[in-house]
Formats: C-alpha cells, sequence, structure tokens
C-alpha cells in the first residue's frame, strides 16, 4: 500500500487495515507473529496519512505505534519466517523515517520527539545494507531475495538484471512486483506486469496475498495429500503438464521467479510417482548436506518438514524402483535417524514452514511410518500419545485454538500411526465429529503456513481434511469388521 498507491483496491486495503487492527493495537496472530503485520500496517497507514491527512487513521497508527513500542521493549521469540531479518529492519527504517516528516498530521507529533522504534535485541540491519549495497552497485540480485524485493523500497526499480516472468510477477510475490514497478506505476514496455497485478489484486478485493502464483506447489500437496490417504488422483495431462514443466535437473520452484528448492521438488517428485509418471529424483542430490538435506543451498537453519518431503520422495522411489542405487537407500537412513533426532520430549515436532506443530508432526510421522515402520515404531508411538494428550474437549486440535486443518493433521497421525489402539481409535472418532460438525459451516481457518506473513492455502487445507476423512471412515469400517470377527461364532 505505502510502495503502491496507483494501485486499484487503495481505499479497500486501507479499510482492511482499519477494519483487522486488534484492541491492543496490534496486527495478525498471536506472539511474535504480530510483530511483521503491525510494523506493515503501521507503516502503510503512516505513508497514506502523510500523503493525505485524514483523523480516522491517525488513532490506529498511535495504537499500532504504542503496540509496537511496547513489544519491541521486552525480549520475546520471533517466528523464523522468510526473510523477517530482512523485512523488520526496513519495515523499522520506513516507519521512524515517517516520524521524522515535516508533514506529519498533528495528533502524532508527539512521536517526533520520543526515541525512535528499535530493532529486537538479537536483530541488527546489517543484511539489509547488504542487499541495498548490491542493489547501489549494480551487480546482479541473487534470486532466493526477489521474492522479498519490495525491502529496498524505492531503489527497487534500479535492481539490475531482474525480469518479470509470466504472468507477469517478480518473485512470486504481488508486493515485490510493485515495488519494481516503482512508486509512480511506470509501465512503459511492462503494461502485462501491470496488468497482471491489477488482476491479481482484482481477485482477492482489493488485498495482495502473500505469493502468487505457485501452481506446483499447490498442486503437489494436494495430490500428495489425497493419493496418500487412498484417494485416487486421475492423470489427467494438464495436472501432470503442470508438475513436470519447470522440473529440471535441479529441482522445480514454487512459481515463477523462485529459485527451485528441495521441498517443493520432493513433494513434486512424490505426487508424480503416485499419478505413475516416471520421475528421477537425482536432482535432491544438489540439496545434500552433512545434517540431511536443506529447503535450498545456503539455507540458515534445518527444516525438518524438508527432510520428511525428501524422505517421502526418495522412499517411494525406493519402493516402486527395484534398481534404484545404493545411494537412495543410505539417504533414507540417515533421513530416518535425522528425524527421529529432531523429535521434541513431548513427541511431536516443530519446523520453520508452518506456525503449527501438528503440520510437522503428520509430515514427519508419515514419513517415517512408510519409510522405516519398525525403526521408528518409538519415535510413532510417542507422536500418537502426543496427539492424544494434546485434543482439545471439543474433539479439535490446534495451537492456539482448534482447526480443521490441524485436526485433519492430528486425525492422520492416528489414523497412520496408531491403528488399533483404543485411545487413538477414540480420539479419532471424536476428530471425525468435530470435521463433521465444522465441514456443515464452511468457513476459511486460521492462517498457519510460513511465509512474509502466515497465510493459509486453501486447496491444500481442504486436501488435508478430505484426506483425513478418508482415512477416519477407512479406520472405522476396519474396526467394525474386527469387531465382527470376534464377535462371530466359529
Amino acid at each position: 500500500m505505502s510502495l503502491a498507491p496507483w494501485l486499484t483496491g487503495h481505499d479497500e486495503r486501507v479499510r482492511h487495515l482499519l477494519g483487522t487492527q486488534r484492541l491492543d493495537g496490534g496486527w495478525g496472530a498471536p506472539e511474535g507473529y504480530a510483530l511483521v503485520p503491525t510494523l506493515s500496517a503501521t507503516e502503510a497507514l503512516l505513508a497514506v496519512l502523510i500523503r493525505s491527512p485524514a483523523d480516522m487513521l491517525v488513532d490506529a497508527v498511535d495504537r499500532g505505534l504504542l503496540w509496537l513500542r511496547s513489544w519491541l521493549a521486552t525480549t520475546r521469540p520471533i517466528p523464523d519466517t522468510p526473510a523477517i531479518d530482512l523485512i523488520v529492519p526496513a519495515l523499522t527504517d520506513a516507519i521512524n523515517e515517517h516520524l521524522t516528516c515535516r508533514d506529519i498530521p498533528r495528533g502524532l507529533v508527539h512521536w517526533q520527539a520520543g526515541p525512535r522504534l528499535p530493532l529486537p535485541p538479537g536483530m541488527d540491519g546489517m543484511r539489509l545494507d547488504v542487499v541495498r549495497g548490491i542493489i547501489a552497485a549494480g551487480a546482479p540480485v541473487p534470486d532466493k531475495l526477489l521474492h522479498a524485493l519490495e525491502v529496498v523500497g524505492d531503489i527497487a526499480p534500479d535492481a539490475v538484471g531482474v525480469q518479470p516472468l509470466p504472468p507477469g510477477v517478480i518473485g512470486a510475490s504481488p508486493a515485490a512486483t510493485a515495488a519494481w514497478l516503482g512508486a509512480a506505476g511506470e509501465v512503459d514496455e511492462h503494461g502485462w506486469v501491470r496488468a497482471h497485478l491489477e488482476s491479481v489484486i482484482q481477485r482477492h478485493d482489493g488485498l495482495a496475498p502473500c505469493a502468487t502464483p505457485l501452481g506446483v506447489f499447490e498442486r503437489a500437496w494436494v495430490v500428495g495429500s489425497l493419493a496418500r490417504a487412498g484417494i485416487a488422483v486421475p492423470p489427467v495431462p494438464d495436472l501432470v503438464d503442470s508438475l513436470t514443466a519447470d522440473l529440471t535437473s535441479v529441482g522445480t520452484p514454487a512459481g515463477p521467479g523462485l529459485p527451485p528448492d528441495a521441498d517443493t521438488t520432493s513433494v513434486t517428485l512424490y505426487a508424480l510417482s503416485w499419478l505413475g509418471v516416471p520421475t528421477d529424483p537425482s536432482s535432491l542430490w544438489r540439496f545434500e548436506t552433512d545434517a540431511g538435506f536443506c529447503t535450498w543451498p545456503g539455507e540458515d537453519g534445518f527444516s525438518v518438514t524438508t527432510n520428511a518431503h525428501v524422505l517421502d520422495a526418495l522412499s517411494r522411489h525406493l519402493a516402486t524402483q527395484s534398481d534404484a542405487a545404493p545411494r537412495y537407500r543410505s539417504a533414507v537412513r540417515r533421513l530416518v535417524d535425522a528425524l527421529r533426532s529432531c523429535q521434541l520430549p513431548d513427541g511431536g515436532w516443530q519446523d520453520r514452514w508452518h506456525a503449527s506443530p501438528y503440520y510437522a508432526t503428520v509430515c514427519c510421522t508419515l514419513a517415517l511410518a512408510d519409510a522405516a515402520p519398525s525403526a521408528a515404531a518409538e519415535s510413532l508411538a510417542r507422536a500418537v500419545r502426543w496427539v492424544v494428550a494434546t485434543q482439545q474437549p471439543d474433539g479439535s486440535w490446534g495451537r492456539w485454538n482448534g482447526s480443521s486443518e490441524e485436526t485433519a493433521y492430528a486425525m492422520q497421525i492416528l489414523a497412520v500411526a496408531g491403528r488399533g489402539l483404543p485411545a487413538a481409535d477414540a480420539a479419532l472418532s471424536r476428530g471425525m465429529s468435530y470435521l463433521d460438525m465444522t465441514s456443515a459451516i464452511p468457513q476459511e481457518g486460521p492462517a498457519l503456513w510460513h511465509d512474509k506473513d502466515l497465510y493459509h492455502p486453501t486447496k491444500i487445507v481442504r486436501a488435508a481434511v478430505l484426506a483425513a476423512q478418508h482415512l477416519a471412515t477407512e479406520s472405522r469400517l476396519r474396526v467394525r469388521f474386527d469387531d465382527d470377527l470376534r464377535t462371530c461364532p466359529t
């Protein structure tokens, strides 16, 4: 909003921010997940106020600044979301610069005399300075930075070598694309880029998603979830073509302008194997490290879900290709050990790509159950006990509140790893009742997936719910069949 006031839906975005501010002055999800949304909303409304003063925005900005000052004065954990070490310094710098503006509204002048907003403890602006230096020097911008190109603000159009990709995006990001077009929305020979950005905004009622398009990511996760649960997915040509179009010897990206990553590549390979499409998983070797597999070369940290998905792809390859090289078997053994070593004391897993431990736990549990059910038996049993112990009274599961998405993940864990255990069967039945109840009143669940902000991939979540319902139904039938066998007269 602050970078592209010319973009269709500006007033709708202002109203959205005003309507979604919390009573405490912040925006976004609980805990540290509120930091980036509150910085972003406060900076955007400040930019609007300076261009065109409006009393109705002053109170929202003042409350946002109060929340930020209070939150930043304490030491609290910050979630490991993409580019957060660039986004937070960039937004903090922008807010502090706005507060020095001569045209700041009268109702906010008291902020000019006070101290500027600090960065959270342990965070600095060194990486942001490096990125700005790259652009100022006219050096090529690394692909992995394109998704967050908006962090450099009005120098984004000066980035050398940055080119939009069809259908008209930079780094699969509307915000990065808007920043690259510039504050005036200059189109020149790039009218098609602005036209695509306008169409995205219109489809979302004036709002912009974190990332789009992500067709490969979305379709691969949907196919993998459904097929693994036993729901047949026909290999229609358009689906297969969409999954293979960008699959090369270096992997596949989640969307145009993003670098190939091991997570998307492995889930795509796994989905294609279920569709009966021959694939070569050797592209995954470029992501192999001493610890396991990185999401992309140079990644900070270790993702258990990426490694679980690589385990899925490699163990599926071993199961379907009898002549698979010994290297695949060795990698599977390493991944099984790596995932088991990352299991938390309570029996769950947590990861950097999702706010909920139920997502990380279902990824690890299903991968281990398929690849090494005997070797991982203790880990699987611990995961089941954790799921049973954390069910809420209404039959749901969730990190903050019960949700259909997290309930679906918990149910898949119970159906696959808790089969035949009375406590697991009872919890599964209660979870099924919860899903039946919430399905009768469709509503979008909480945003739990990590990007620059949390987001909710509707189709992927819907596929997870369908998979859970299918597995739970099969489990019920199996329990009834076993009961019938026990009571049948000989």
